[in-house]
Protein backbone atom coordinates (compact mmCIF):
# COMPACT_ATOMS: atom_id res chain seq x y z
CA UNK A 1 0.00 0.00 0.00
CA UNK A 2 1.20 3.60 -0.64
CA UNK A 3 2.37 5.79 1.89
CA UNK A 4 0.86 9.21 2.59
CA UNK A 5 4.27 10.24 1.97
CA UNK A 6 4.64 8.70 -1.51
CA UNK A 7 0.89 10.00 -2.66
CA UNK A 8 1.84 13.56 -1.55
CA UNK A 9 5.00 13.10 -3.89
CA UNK A 10 2.86 11.14 -6.58
CA UNK A 11 0.72 14.29 -6.46
CA UNK A 12 3.36 17.30 -6.38
CA UNK A 13 5.60 15.72 -9.56
CA UNK A 14 1.90 15.15 -11.65
CA UNK A 15 0.89 18.55 -10.85
CA UNK A 16 4.12 19.46 -12.65
CA UNK A 17 4.01 17.53 -15.68
CA UNK A 18 1.10 15.12 -17.93
CA UNK A 19 0.31 11.60 -17.90
CA UNK A 20 0.91 10.15 -20.89
CA UNK A 21 0.02 5.97 -21.84
CA UNK A 22 -3.39 4.61 -22.64
CA UNK A 23 -3.93 2.01 -19.12
CA UNK A 24 -2.45 3.49 -15.66
CA UNK A 25 0.55 5.21 -15.22
CA UNK A 26 3.19 4.63 -17.35
CA UNK A 27 5.74 8.14 -17.39
CA UNK A 28 5.60 11.43 -16.12
CA UNK A 29 6.56 13.88 -18.90
CA UNK A 30 7.44 17.22 -17.59
CA UNK A 31 5.82 20.20 -19.93
CA UNK A 32 8.90 21.96 -20.97
CA UNK A 33 9.91 25.75 -21.03
CA UNK A 34 9.72 25.56 -24.35
CA UNK A 35 6.41 24.34 -25.10
CA UNK A 36 4.47 26.92 -22.91
CA UNK A 37 6.63 29.92 -24.62
CA UNK A 38 5.27 28.27 -27.67
CA UNK A 39 1.84 28.76 -26.17
CA UNK A 40 2.16 32.28 -25.08
CA UNK A 41 4.03 33.78 -28.67
CA UNK A 42 0.61 32.33 -30.21
CA UNK A 43 -1.75 34.19 -28.44
CA UNK A 44 -2.28 37.94 -29.76
CA UNK A 45 -1.19 40.91 -27.77
CA UNK A 46 -3.09 43.83 -28.36
CA UNK A 47 -1.23 46.34 -25.93
CA UNK A 48 0.73 47.83 -29.72
CA UNK A 49 -3.02 48.05 -31.22
CA UNK A 50 -4.51 49.89 -28.08
CA UNK A 51 -1.88 52.58 -28.16
CA UNK A 52 -2.30 52.35 -31.79
CA UNK A 53 -5.50 53.11 -32.46
CA UNK A 54 -7.13 54.32 -28.69
CA UNK A 55 -6.32 57.68 -29.51
CA UNK A 56 -8.67 57.84 -32.15
CA UNK A 57 -11.80 56.59 -30.65
CA UNK A 58 -14.15 58.76 -28.75
CA UNK A 59 -16.96 59.19 -26.34
CA UNK A 60 -20.46 60.51 -27.52
CA UNK A 61 -23.06 61.83 -25.22
CA UNK A 62 -26.83 63.08 -26.32
CA UNK A 63 -29.02 65.47 -24.38
CA UNK A 64 -32.61 66.46 -25.97
CA UNK A 65 -35.01 68.99 -24.65
CA UNK A 66 -37.31 68.04 -22.14
CA UNK A 67 -40.99 67.67 -23.31
CA UNK A 68 -44.03 67.18 -22.11
CA UNK A 69 -44.43 63.27 -22.27
CA UNK A 70 -44.56 61.66 -18.75
CA UNK A 71 -41.65 59.92 -17.36
CA UNK A 72 -42.77 56.04 -17.32
CA UNK A 73 -43.60 57.10 -21.63
CA UNK A 74 -40.04 58.15 -22.28
CA UNK A 75 -38.50 55.30 -19.98
CA UNK A 76 -40.73 52.92 -22.02
CA UNK A 77 -39.74 54.43 -25.35
CA UNK A 78 -36.03 54.47 -24.54
CA UNK A 79 -36.29 51.21 -23.23
CA UNK A 80 -37.54 49.57 -26.28
CA UNK A 81 -34.65 51.41 -28.54
CA UNK A 82 -32.30 49.88 -25.50
CA UNK A 83 -33.09 46.39 -26.47
CA UNK A 84 -33.24 47.55 -30.20
CA UNK A 85 -30.17 48.99 -30.37
CA UNK A 86 -27.23 50.23 -28.45
CA UNK A 87 -28.06 53.60 -27.14
CA UNK A 88 -27.92 53.52 -23.13
CA UNK A 89 -31.15 55.57 -22.18
CA UNK A 90 -29.99 57.42 -18.93
CA UNK A 91 -33.06 57.38 -16.75
CA UNK A 92 -34.55 61.21 -16.29
CA UNK A 93 -35.43 62.68 -13.23
CA UNK A 94 -39.35 63.29 -12.46
CA UNK A 95 -39.90 65.99 -15.52
CA UNK A 96 -42.39 68.24 -13.16
CA UNK A 97 -38.87 68.63 -11.06
CA UNK A 98 -37.30 70.60 -13.85
CA UNK A 99 -37.92 73.61 -16.31
CA UNK A 100 -40.02 71.88 -19.39
CA UNK A 101 -37.25 72.84 -21.88
CA UNK A 102 -34.43 71.75 -19.70
CA UNK A 103 -31.63 69.63 -21.47
CA UNK A 104 -31.89 66.06 -20.50
CA UNK A 105 -28.69 63.69 -20.59
CA UNK A 106 -30.37 61.17 -23.59
CA UNK A 107 -28.02 58.27 -23.96
CA UNK A 108 -24.34 57.25 -24.53
CA UNK A 109 -22.50 55.99 -27.52
CA UNK A 110 -18.93 55.71 -29.30
CA UNK A 111 -16.87 56.94 -32.09
CA UNK A 112 -13.67 57.43 -34.08
CA UNK A 113 -12.00 60.19 -35.49
CA UNK A 114 -12.20 59.47 -39.44
CA UNK A 115 -10.05 62.96 -40.56
CA UNK A 116 -7.56 64.70 -38.39
CA UNK A 117 -9.57 68.11 -38.67
CA UNK A 118 -12.63 66.51 -36.86
CA UNK A 119 -14.63 64.05 -38.48
CA UNK A 120 -16.71 61.96 -36.19
CA UNK A 121 -17.85 58.58 -37.79
CA UNK A 122 -20.67 56.97 -35.40
CA UNK A 123 -24.01 55.02 -35.75
CA UNK A 124 -27.33 57.04 -36.67
CA UNK A 125 -29.21 55.49 -33.77
CA UNK A 126 -26.34 57.12 -31.30
CA UNK A 127 -27.69 60.58 -32.48
CA UNK A 128 -30.94 60.15 -33.28
CA UNK A 129 -33.16 62.81 -31.90
CA UNK A 130 -30.67 64.67 -29.88
CA UNK A 131 -30.46 68.09 -29.56
CA UNK A 132 -27.23 68.28 -28.47
CA UNK A 133 -23.76 66.25 -29.34
CA UNK A 134 -21.05 66.04 -26.93
CA UNK A 135 -17.90 64.64 -28.26
CA UNK A 136 -15.06 62.96 -25.59
CA UNK A 137 -11.92 62.58 -26.87
CA UNK A 138 -9.32 59.83 -25.60
CA UNK A 139 -7.08 62.71 -23.62
CA UNK A 140 -10.92 64.60 -21.98
CA UNK A 141 -10.95 67.28 -23.86
CA UNK A 142 -15.23 67.83 -24.78
CA UNK A 143 -16.15 69.58 -27.89
CA UNK A 144 -19.87 70.11 -28.92
CA UNK A 145 -20.69 68.19 -32.22
CA UNK A 146 -22.65 68.99 -35.44
CA UNK A 147 -24.32 66.57 -37.05
CA UNK A 148 -23.50 66.44 -40.51
CA UNK A 149 -26.14 63.64 -41.48
CA UNK A 150 -27.03 60.42 -40.60
CA UNK A 151 -28.80 57.67 -42.70
CA UNK A 152 -31.42 55.15 -40.79
CA UNK A 153 -30.98 52.52 -43.48
CA UNK A 154 -27.46 51.89 -42.70
CA UNK A 155 -27.20 52.96 -39.63
CA UNK A 156 -23.99 55.41 -40.30
CA UNK A 157 -23.71 59.09 -38.88
CA UNK A 158 -21.34 61.32 -39.56
CA UNK A 159 -20.77 64.48 -36.98
CA UNK A 160 -17.85 67.56 -36.96
CA UNK A 161 -16.48 69.15 -34.13
CA UNK A 162 -13.99 72.45 -34.34
CA UNK A 163 -10.55 70.80 -33.90
CA UNK A 164 -7.70 69.88 -35.62
CA UNK A 165 -4.67 67.94 -35.50
CA UNK A 166 -6.79 65.03 -33.78
CA UNK A 167 -5.22 61.49 -34.75
CA UNK A 168 -7.51 59.89 -37.29
CA UNK A 169 -7.94 56.57 -37.41
CA UNK A 170 -6.66 53.66 -40.41
CA UNK A 171 -9.45 52.30 -42.45
CA UNK A 172 -9.10 48.89 -43.59
CA UNK A 173 -9.28 46.67 -46.82
CA UNK A 174 -13.08 44.48 -45.52
CA UNK A 175 -12.13 42.23 -48.55
CA UNK A 176 -8.78 41.36 -46.50
CA UNK A 177 -10.92 40.37 -43.48
CA UNK A 178 -11.00 36.45 -42.64
CA UNK A 179 -13.64 34.37 -41.12
CA UNK A 180 -10.95 33.59 -37.98
CA UNK A 181 -9.14 36.20 -37.64
CA UNK A 182 -8.74 38.05 -34.15
CA UNK A 183 -10.28 41.61 -33.99
CA UNK A 184 -10.83 44.15 -31.39
CA UNK A 185 -13.44 47.06 -30.31
CA UNK A 186 -12.83 50.03 -28.51
CA UNK A 187 -15.76 51.83 -26.99
CA UNK A 188 -18.03 52.76 -23.87
CA UNK A 189 -19.82 50.26 -22.94
CA UNK A 190 -22.28 51.44 -20.41
CA UNK A 191 -20.49 54.30 -20.02
CA UNK A 192 -16.62 52.80 -18.93
CA UNK A 193 -15.15 54.85 -21.53
CA UNK A 194 -12.16 53.38 -23.48
CA UNK A 195 -13.43 49.59 -22.68
CA UNK A 196 -11.10 46.95 -25.43
CA UNK A 197 -12.63 44.11 -26.13
CA UNK A 198 -11.41 41.17 -28.26
CA UNK A 199 -12.31 38.04 -30.34
CA UNK A 200 -12.65 36.95 -33.51
CA UNK A 201 -15.19 37.58 -36.87
CA UNK A 202 -17.23 34.77 -36.71
CA UNK A 203 -18.86 35.48 -40.29
CA UNK A 204 -18.47 37.74 -43.27
CA UNK A 205 -21.74 38.75 -45.21
CA UNK A 206 -24.44 37.88 -42.99
CA UNK A 207 -27.38 39.55 -43.89
CA UNK A 208 -29.82 41.28 -41.02
CA UNK A 209 -30.98 43.88 -43.30
CA UNK A 210 -31.21 45.13 -47.13
CA UNK A 211 -28.60 47.23 -47.29
CA UNK A 212 -26.10 45.81 -45.35
CA UNK A 213 -24.23 42.53 -45.38
CA UNK A 214 -22.99 42.72 -42.06
CA UNK A 215 -19.00 41.11 -40.26
CA UNK A 216 -20.49 39.04 -37.56
CA UNK A 217 -18.13 38.61 -34.43
CA UNK A 218 -17.81 37.31 -30.69
CA UNK A 219 -16.14 40.41 -29.72
CA UNK A 220 -17.97 41.50 -26.36
CA UNK A 221 -20.27 44.26 -27.41
CA UNK A 222 -22.66 46.13 -24.44
CA UNK A 223 -24.85 48.90 -25.04
CA UNK A 224 -22.49 52.24 -25.09
CA UNK A 225 -20.01 50.24 -27.69
CA UNK A 226 -22.32 51.46 -30.69
CA UNK A 227 -20.37 53.98 -33.27
CA UNK A 228 -17.40 52.28 -31.87
CA UNK A 229 -14.48 50.67 -34.15
CA UNK A 230 -13.56 47.43 -35.15
CA UNK A 231 -10.11 46.98 -35.36
CA UNK A 232 -8.04 44.28 -37.10
CA UNK A 233 -4.28 43.17 -35.90
CA UNK A 234 -2.79 45.57 -38.20
CA UNK A 235 -4.69 48.70 -36.27
CA UNK A 236 -7.27 49.27 -39.51
CA UNK A 237 -10.99 49.85 -38.68
CA UNK A 238 -12.60 47.73 -40.66
CA UNK A 239 -16.10 47.94 -39.56
CA UNK A 240 -18.52 50.27 -37.14
CA UNK A 241 -19.84 48.35 -33.93
CA UNK A 242 -23.42 48.51 -34.23
CA UNK A 243 -25.78 45.67 -33.29
CA UNK A 244 -26.12 42.36 -31.57
CA UNK A 245 -28.23 39.76 -31.02
CA UNK A 246 -29.62 39.40 -27.75
CA UNK A 247 -32.38 38.30 -25.14
CA UNK A 248 -31.72 40.33 -22.67
CA UNK A 249 -30.53 43.50 -23.79
CA UNK A 250 -26.62 42.88 -23.37
CA UNK A 251 -23.81 41.06 -24.73
CA UNK A 252 -24.44 36.83 -25.52
CA UNK A 253 -21.96 36.05 -27.71
CA UNK A 254 -22.81 37.29 -31.40
CA UNK A 255 -22.74 41.02 -32.56
CA UNK A 256 -22.83 42.59 -35.95
CA UNK A 257 -20.65 45.72 -37.38
CA UNK A 258 -21.13 47.53 -40.12
CA UNK A 259 -18.42 47.10 -42.93
CA UNK A 260 -15.74 49.99 -43.40
CA UNK A 261 -16.12 50.22 -47.36
CA UNK A 262 -20.06 50.58 -47.45
CA UNK A 263 -19.87 52.74 -44.07
CA UNK A 264 -17.21 55.00 -46.15
CA UNK A 265 -19.53 54.67 -48.77
CA UNK A 266 -22.36 56.19 -46.59
CA UNK A 267 -20.09 58.73 -45.05
CA UNK A 268 -19.24 60.18 -48.41
CA UNK A 269 -22.46 61.06 -49.67
CA UNK A 270 -23.49 62.62 -45.97
CA UNK A 271 -20.22 64.72 -46.30
CA UNK A 272 -21.16 66.02 -49.43
CA UNK A 273 -24.48 66.92 -49.09
CA UNK A 274 -26.21 65.85 -45.87
CA UNK A 275 -28.01 62.86 -47.14
CA UNK A 276 -27.77 59.55 -49.27
CA UNK A 277 -29.08 59.29 -52.27
CA UNK A 278 -30.11 55.57 -53.74
CA UNK A 279 -31.45 53.90 -57.07
CA UNK A 280 -34.34 51.81 -57.16
CA UNK A 281 -35.87 49.58 -60.13
CA UNK A 282 -39.26 49.34 -58.42
CA UNK A 283 -39.79 45.26 -57.78
CA UNK A 284 -40.50 43.38 -55.12
CA UNK A 285 -38.26 40.30 -54.91
CA UNK A 286 -37.97 37.70 -52.91
CA UNK A 287 -35.61 34.31 -52.61
CA UNK A 288 -34.95 31.44 -55.23
CA UNK A 289 -36.16 27.93 -53.40
CA UNK A 290 -33.84 24.91 -54.56
CA UNK A 291 -37.28 23.49 -55.39
CA UNK A 292 -38.40 26.46 -57.61
CA UNK A 293 -35.10 26.79 -59.41
CA UNK A 294 -34.97 22.97 -60.66
CA UNK A 295 -38.74 23.09 -61.49
CA UNK A 296 -37.64 26.20 -63.82
CA UNK A 297 -34.61 24.45 -65.36
CA UNK A 298 -32.48 27.03 -63.28
CA UNK A 299 -29.98 24.43 -62.48
CA UNK A 300 -29.02 25.93 -59.26
CA UNK A 301 -30.76 28.27 -56.34
CA UNK A 302 -29.73 31.43 -57.66
CA UNK A 303 -30.94 35.29 -58.18
CA UNK A 304 -34.09 36.81 -57.04
CA UNK A 305 -37.55 35.92 -57.98
CA UNK A 306 -39.60 39.12 -59.37
CA UNK A 307 -43.02 38.94 -57.33
CA UNK A 308 -44.39 42.11 -58.29
CA UNK A 309 -43.65 44.91 -60.78
CA UNK A 310 -44.80 48.46 -59.73
CA UNK A 311 -46.80 50.35 -62.04
CA UNK A 312 -44.59 52.65 -64.05
CA UNK A 313 -41.45 51.69 -62.31
CA UNK A 314 -38.22 51.42 -64.30
CA UNK A 315 -38.44 47.91 -64.75
CA UNK A 316 -41.70 48.03 -66.03
CA UNK A 317 -40.76 50.11 -68.64
CA UNK A 318 -37.76 47.92 -68.87
CA UNK A 319 -39.88 44.83 -69.59
CA UNK A 320 -39.68 42.90 -66.43
CA UNK A 321 -42.36 40.83 -65.81
CA UNK A 322 -43.89 39.29 -62.23
CA UNK A 323 -42.22 35.63 -62.37
CA UNK A 324 -38.90 36.84 -63.44
CA UNK A 325 -35.61 35.77 -61.84
CA UNK A 326 -33.30 38.34 -61.54
CA UNK A 327 -30.01 36.55 -61.84
CA UNK A 328 -27.33 39.61 -62.68
CA UNK A 329 -27.04 43.48 -62.10
CA UNK A 330 -24.42 45.04 -64.14
CA UNK A 331 -23.15 41.67 -65.05
CA UNK A 332 -22.49 40.91 -61.34
CA UNK A 333 -24.32 37.50 -60.73
CA UNK A 334 -27.19 37.90 -58.23
CA UNK A 335 -26.41 34.96 -55.79
CA UNK A 336 -29.09 35.80 -53.13
CA UNK A 337 -31.78 37.85 -52.73
CA UNK A 338 -30.02 40.49 -50.87
CA UNK A 339 -27.65 40.95 -53.51
CA UNK A 340 -29.99 43.01 -55.57
CA UNK A 341 -30.91 45.87 -53.37
CA UNK A 342 -27.77 46.41 -52.64
CA UNK A 343 -26.46 46.83 -56.05
CA UNK A 344 -29.28 48.67 -57.39
CA UNK A 345 -29.04 51.01 -53.97
CA UNK A 346 -25.21 51.75 -55.18
CA UNK A 347 -26.31 52.47 -58.35
CA UNK A 348 -26.59 56.57 -59.04
CA UNK A 349 -30.00 57.50 -60.29
CA UNK A 350 -30.49 58.46 -63.28
CA UNK A 351 -27.54 55.72 -64.44
CA UNK A 352 -28.19 53.00 -67.87
CA UNK A 353 -27.93 49.87 -66.16
CA UNK A 354 -28.18 46.16 -67.19
CA UNK A 355 -30.53 43.48 -66.02
CA UNK A 356 -30.31 40.05 -66.93
CA UNK A 357 -33.35 37.65 -66.27
CA UNK A 358 -34.22 34.08 -66.30
CA UNK A 359 -37.87 33.15 -67.64
CA UNK A 360 -39.08 30.51 -69.17
CA UNK A 361 -36.47 28.69 -69.25
CA UNK A 362 -34.43 31.65 -70.95
CA UNK A 363 -31.77 34.44 -69.89
CA UNK A 364 -32.74 37.45 -71.40
CA UNK A 365 -30.77 40.84 -71.23
CA UNK A 366 -32.88 43.89 -70.52
CA UNK A 367 -31.32 47.41 -70.25
CA UNK A 368 -33.32 49.78 -67.06
CA UNK A 369 -32.26 53.32 -66.02
CA UNK A 370 -32.18 53.45 -62.16
CA UNK A 371 -34.71 55.69 -60.47
CA UNK A 372 -33.94 57.19 -56.41
CA UNK A 373 -35.42 55.53 -54.33
CA UNK A 374 -38.79 57.05 -52.47
CA UNK A 375 -40.38 55.67 -49.39
CA UNK A 376 -42.65 52.21 -50.03
CA UNK A 377 -45.88 52.81 -51.61
CA UNK A 378 -48.51 50.50 -49.75
CA UNK A 379 -50.90 49.60 -53.05
CA UNK A 380 -54.16 48.46 -52.21
CA UNK A 381 -56.44 46.50 -55.08
CA UNK A 382 -59.75 45.81 -55.17
CA UNK A 383 -61.45 42.78 -57.14
CA UNK A 384 -64.77 42.82 -58.85
CA UNK A 385 -65.86 39.49 -59.26
CA UNK A 386 -67.77 39.63 -62.14
CA UNK A 387 -70.17 36.62 -63.58
CA UNK A 388 -67.35 34.31 -64.93
CA UNK A 389 -67.40 31.92 -68.18
CA UNK A 390 -67.87 28.20 -67.67
CA UNK A 391 -65.19 26.30 -65.16
CA UNK A 392 -62.49 24.13 -66.41
CA UNK A 393 -61.97 20.76 -65.28
CA UNK A 394 -58.76 19.62 -66.89
CA UNK A 395 -57.31 21.33 -63.61
CA UNK A 396 -59.11 19.49 -61.53
CA UNK A 397 -56.44 16.63 -62.03
CA UNK A 398 -53.90 18.66 -60.15
CA UNK A 399 -56.57 19.91 -57.15
CA UNK A 400 -57.40 22.97 -59.24
CA UNK A 401 -61.08 24.73 -60.13
CA UNK A 402 -60.28 27.83 -62.43
CA UNK A 403 -62.62 30.56 -64.73
CA UNK A 404 -62.02 32.96 -67.39
CA UNK A 405 -60.24 36.32 -65.71
CA UNK A 406 -62.74 38.92 -66.12
CA UNK A 407 -61.36 41.61 -69.02
CA UNK A 408 -62.09 44.47 -66.22
CA UNK A 409 -59.56 42.91 -63.66
CA UNK A 410 -57.00 41.89 -66.57
CA UNK A 411 -57.40 46.08 -67.52
CA UNK A 412 -57.53 47.14 -63.72
CA UNK A 413 -54.37 44.38 -62.94
CA UNK A 414 -52.44 44.82 -65.82
CA UNK A 415 -52.00 41.50 -66.90
CA UNK A 416 -52.32 39.93 -70.18
CA UNK A 417 -53.73 37.01 -69.48
CA UNK A 418 -54.37 34.50 -66.65
CA UNK A 419 -56.82 32.07 -64.88
CA UNK A 420 -59.02 32.73 -61.59
CA UNK A 421 -58.62 29.95 -58.94
CA UNK A 422 -62.21 29.35 -57.82
CA UNK A 423 -61.29 26.20 -55.88
CA UNK A 424 -57.98 24.73 -54.70
CA UNK A 425 -58.17 21.16 -53.53
CA UNK A 426 -55.37 18.19 -52.55
CA UNK A 427 -52.42 19.37 -53.88
CA UNK A 428 -53.12 22.54 -55.44
CA UNK A 429 -53.78 23.64 -51.48
CA UNK A 430 -51.09 22.00 -50.05
CA UNK A 431 -48.74 23.98 -52.43
CA UNK A 432 -50.43 26.92 -50.86
CA UNK A 433 -52.97 28.22 -53.70
CA UNK A 434 -56.12 29.06 -52.84
CA UNK A 435 -59.85 30.86 -54.01
CA UNK A 436 -58.99 34.10 -55.69
CA UNK A 437 -55.71 33.61 -56.48
CA UNK A 438 -54.49 34.12 -60.32
CA UNK A 439 -52.55 31.88 -62.58
CA UNK A 440 -50.14 33.95 -64.96
CA UNK A 441 -47.73 30.53 -66.07
CA UNK A 442 -48.15 26.89 -65.21
CA UNK A 443 -45.03 24.65 -66.07
CA UNK A 444 -43.09 27.12 -67.36
CA UNK A 445 -45.59 28.23 -70.10
CA UNK A 446 -47.76 31.65 -69.84
CA UNK A 447 -51.29 30.88 -69.25
CA UNK A 448 -54.00 33.17 -71.43
CA UNK A 449 -57.14 31.72 -70.87
CA UNK A 450 -58.87 28.71 -69.38
CA UNK A 451 -58.66 26.52 -72.80
CA UNK A 452 -55.03 27.51 -72.60
CA UNK A 453 -54.81 26.24 -69.13
CA UNK A 454 -56.52 22.96 -70.25
CA UNK A 455 -54.07 22.35 -73.09
CA UNK A 456 -51.13 22.78 -70.94
CA UNK A 457 -51.68 21.02 -68.65
CA UNK A 458 -52.90 18.10 -71.13
CA UNK A 459 -49.65 17.88 -71.80
CA UNK A 460 -47.82 17.72 -68.31
CA UNK A 461 -46.26 14.61 -66.89
CA UNK A 462 -48.37 14.40 -63.76
CA UNK A 463 -46.02 12.58 -62.09
CA UNK A 464 -43.58 14.92 -62.08
CA UNK A 465 -43.72 18.61 -59.95
CA UNK A 466 -45.48 21.12 -61.70
CA UNK A 467 -44.49 24.92 -61.15
CA UNK A 468 -47.31 27.50 -60.91
CA UNK A 469 -46.65 31.30 -61.22
CA UNK A 470 -49.56 32.95 -59.73
CA UNK A 471 -50.44 36.39 -58.35
CA UNK A 472 -51.92 37.14 -54.86
CA UNK A 473 -53.08 40.71 -54.11
CA UNK A 474 -50.46 42.93 -55.51
CA UNK A 475 -47.47 40.10 -55.45
CA UNK A 476 -46.67 36.84 -57.88
CA UNK A 477 -45.05 34.00 -56.28
CA UNK A 478 -44.28 30.39 -57.68
CA UNK A 479 -46.08 27.05 -55.99
CA UNK A 480 -44.86 23.50 -56.70
CA UNK A 481 -48.04 21.12 -57.52
CA UNK A 482 -46.21 17.94 -55.72
CA UNK A 483 -47.54 14.28 -57.64
CA UNK A 484 -50.09 12.42 -54.93
CA UNK A 485 -47.99 9.90 -53.23
CA UNK A 486 -48.62 6.43 -54.25
CA UNK A 487 -51.09 4.11 -51.58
Amino acid sequence: MMSTLDWKLLRSVALAGVFTGLSGLTALVPVSAAAQSAVVRGLPDFTELVELAGPSVVNIRTTEKASARSGAGAMDEEMAEFFKRFGVPIPNAPRQQRPQQDEQPRGVGSGFILTADGVVMTNAHVVEGADEVIVTLADKREFKARIVGADKRTDVAVVKIEASGLPAVKVGDVSRLKVGEWVMAIGSPFGLENTVTAGIVSAKQRDTGDYLPFIQTDVAINPGNSGGPLINMRGEVVGINSQIYSRSGGFMGISFAIPMDEAMRVSEQLRASGRVTRGRIGVQIGPVTKDVAESLGLGKAQGALVTGVESGSPAEKAGVEAGDIIIRFEGKAIEKVADLPRLVGNTKPGSKSSLTVFRRGQSRDLAVTIAEIEPDKVAVKTTDREERAKASSAGQQVGLTVTELPEAQKKELKLKGGVLVSAAVDGAARAGLREGDIILAIANTEVSGVKDFDAILGKVDKSKTLSVLYRRGEWAQYALIRPAPAR
